[in-house]
C-alpha cells in the first residue's frame, strides 16, 4: 500500500506495537492481513541509562536506570519507543523483554489501530506497563511520520503552551545540593526537590541559600504522620513551595484526604496513581494526579486520564522516569494540556540516544518534525 493510500484509508486512529527477545534481535516480519502486503518490522534491545549524579529519594539511591529501546518499521518509516524501569515499579529488562516477545502485530491491518492494539496488549497481562508504553510511544511516532505531522498538531495542541518543566534535585548532602542547585538554577523557572527524610528543612534551606525560584516537593511516600506532614507543608509554603507530591504512603487514602482538605498547597498523587481506572477512588483525596507514561501504558491512556481528571475538577501534572529524549519528548507533546510538568528525565542522564524536546529559558520547546520529532544521535 502506498503511503498516500494508507493515510486515506486509516486516518481515524493513532498508534502502537510490540517485539521480540532480550538481546538485540533481527526484525520479525508481520504481514498485514488486509491483503496489501504492508509489513511491520519489530525489534528491541536493552540500554542502561547513566545518571549524571547519584539520584536519591526517600527510599533508595541509584546511579543507573535499566531501559529497553523499541523500534517499529513500516512502509519505510521507523517509530521509536522505550521502556524505563526505576526500581520501585518492580519491572526488569528481563520482564519487559519477555512481554515484548509475546506481541504479534500480524493480526492487525495497520499501525493506526491503536485502540485495538492496546486492548490486545492488556489481554497478554494485567501489568507490564513500561513494555506497553514502549509500544504505544513507538507507534504514535510511526503514525505521526506516516501522516507527516508532529503529535501535538495532530491532537490540536498549541506548542507555545508547553510551558516550563521542573528540574529535579535529589536528596543529598548540603554541599552536593548546593552544587546541583548552582548548576541548574539559572536554566529553569521552577525546581523540584526530593524530600521525605529528617533532612527536609536542611534541603530547602540549602536551596534557598542559592535561589529564590519556586519549588515543588516530592516526598515519595516518605512522611508517615499526617499532622507532622501538615505542619511541614505550612512551613514549605512560607519558603516558596507551590505543590506537594505524594506526601503519605499510597494506601493511606483517608489520611491523605484529611491532609488535602487542610493543606494550603495542592497535593498531587504519584505512586497512588497508575492508570485510568485509579482516578475515581482518588477524587477528594488528592488535588490532582501525576501522569507518567511508564505507569499508564502510554500516550493513548494518558490523554484519557487528562480528560477524566479535568472532568472531575482535578489538576494534571505530567511526569517521567529517568528516560532518554524518546519517552520524555512523547510526554512533552502532551504538555500543553497539563497544569504542571516534571519532564526532565532526559536531562539527568549522560548517554541520551536522541535529540527531542529542549529547554530554552526554562520553557519546553517541542520539536516540529513528524511524530515525536526525534533526531537520533
Amino acid at each position: 500500500m502506498k503511503r498516500r493510500e494508507f493515510i486515506g484509508a486509516s486516518l481515524a486512529a493513532a498508534a502502537v506495537a510490540g517485539i521480540s527477545s532480550c538481546h538485540i534481535v533481527p526484525p520479525r516480519q508481520s504481514r498485514s492481513k488486509n491483503g496489501s502486503g504492508a509489513k511491520m518490522s519489530l525489534r528491541f534491545y536493552p540500554y542502561e541509562l547513566q545518571l549524571a549524579h547519584t539520584f536519591t529519594v526517600s527510599s533508595y539511591s541509584r546511579t543507573t536506570t535499566p531501559d529497553v529501546q523499541v523500534e517499529i518499521e513500516y512502509d519505510g518509516f521507523t517509530g521509536y519507543g522505550e521502556a524505563s524501569m526505576p526500581p520501585y515499579l518492580g519491572h526488569t529488562v528481563e520482564s519487559v523483554c519477555a512481554f515484548l516477545s509475546q506481541v504479534d502485530l500480524g493480526q492487525f491491518e495497520s499501525p493506526f489501530l491503536l485502540e485495538d492494539i492496546m486492548a490486545y496488549l492488556d489481554t497478554l497481562s494485567e501489568g507490564d506497563s513500561p513494555a506497553k508504553a514502549a509500544i504505544d510511544i513507538a507507534l504514535h511516532d510511526l503514525v505521526g511520520k506516516l501522516i507527516g505531522e508532529p503529535l501535538f498538531r495532530i491532537w490540536g495542541y498549541n506548542p507555545v503552551k508547553a510551558g516550563p518543566t521542573t528540574f529535579t534535585i535529589g536528596i543529598d548532602t548540603p554541599e552536593i545540593v548546593r552544587e546541583k542547585t548552582l548548576e541548574c538554577a539559572g536554566k529553569y523557572r521552577i525546581l523540584k526537590v526530593k524530600v521525605g527524610l529528617d533532612t527536609d528543612e536542611q534541603m530547602i534551606s540549602t536551596i534557598r541559600s542559592v535561589t529564590d525560584l519556586p519549588l515543588a516537593v516530592d516526598a515519595n511516600q516518605g512522611w508517615k504522620d499526617r499532622s507532622k506532614a501538615l505542619d511541614e507543608i505550612f512551613w514549605l509554603k512560607e519558603h516558596g513551595v507551590v505543590l506537594v507530591e505524594q506526601p503519605l504512603p499510597k494506601d493511606r487514602l483517608d489520611e491523605t484526604a484529611w491532609l488535602t482538605e487542610r493543606s494550603p498547597l495542592p497535593i498531587i498523587a504519584d505512586e497512588a496513581i497508575q492508570r485510568l481506572k485509579d482516578i475515581p477512588r482518588l477524587k477528594g483525596a488528592y488535588s490532582g494526579i501525576n501522569i507518567k507514561l511508564m505507569k499508564c501504558t502510554g500516550l493513548l491512556e494518558a490523554r484519557k486520564m487528562i480528560a477524566y481528571a479535568r472532568a472531575e475538577g482535578m489538576s494534571v501534572m505530567l511526569g517521567c522516569m529517568t528516560e532518554t529524549s524518546c519517552a520524555c519528548t512523547a510526554a512533552a507533546h502532551l504538555a500543553p494540556a497539563a497544569d504542571f510538568c516534571d519532564i526532565d528525565g532526559n536531562l539527568l542522564i549522560t548517554n541520551d540516544l536522541f535529540k527531542g524536546v529542549t529547554v530554552r529559558d526554562g520553557l519546553m520547546v517541542l520539536p516540529d518534525g513528524p511524530g515525536l520529532g526525534l533526531t537520533k544521535l
